[in-house]
């Protein structure tokens, strides 16, 4: 997946998280989930653009490793307004919750990537 995409994605993602806070209930734990929720689920798409212009490989490593924390947090916290019914469409936190899957798994793979390319240039050094 070329850059671009990856970034739309993000950016699709946070757009479809801050429709789903914007239909919260506004009650103590709707205004809990959905003040974690905002920060955590727009919070990728920030970070990856930060991760595209790292100083370095490793700096570019622990930025991904950011937005796969973000991303994380976001997943959970997905599955607890899930499961508690803390939403007005079921449709789009299930559409959430299966995108921010994907893109979790796309972080691990990048992760894992970029670390064994830094570790192969370490040992060519």
């Amino acid at each position: 997946m070329d850059k671009y995409n990856l970034e739309e994605r993000l950016i699709d993602f946070a757009v479809l998280i801050i429709e789903i806070i914007d239909e919260m209930p506004s009650s103590k734990a709707g205004n809990h989930l959905s003040g974690q929720l905002v920060r955590s689920g727009t919070s990728p798409a920030l970070n990856y653009g930060e991760a595209q212009n790292g100083e370095s490989r490793k700096d570019f490593i622990h930025k991904i490793k950011i937005v796969l924390k973000e991303l994380r947090e976001s997943y959970n916290c997905l599955r607890i307004i899930n499961k508690s019914r803390l939403y007005k469409s079921e449709e789009k936190v299930n559409k959430a919750i299966k995108e921010n899957n994907e893109l979790i798994a796309i972080f691990v793979k990048s992760a894992e990537t970029a670390q064994k390319n830094m570790e192969k240039e370490n040992r060519k050094s």
